[in-house]
């Protein structure tokens, strides 16, 4: 997962792995967490090199958007591939986020 510093301090922007699945899930919501700083109001996930995603990485990306919503924030998903926006779309999570194609 690579993170990236953008010029507003109040956007944290982080690349999703190639596949977030049961296996990476736990360590991605860490991941996020030690990321995340009281100045974070969003977070943008670009989700492009993502091609697969089950119901762990559904929980971590619920994981994020209550975590970004307990601090009045938001979470944009940015370029999913087609197989993840139809695994959002089918799961109606898709409707939890704003989300860039």
């Amino acid at each position: 997962m690579l993170i990236a510093t953008p010029t507003d301090i109040s956007t944290l922007v982080i690349s999703a792995p190639a596949e977030l699945t049961e296996i990476n899930a736990g360590a991605f919501k860490q991941h996020l967490q030690s990321a995340l700083t009281k100045e974070h109001r969003q977070v943008e996930l670009h989700m492009r090199k993502t091609r697969y995603i089950d119901s762990s990485g559904l929980g971590a990306l619920i994981f994020l958007h209550r975590l970004m919503d307990s601090r009045a924030g938001s979470v944009r998903l940015l370029h999913p591939s087609r197989e993840v926006q139809q695994i959002l779309q089918l799961t109606r999570i898709a409707e939890l986020f704003e989300i860039h194609l």
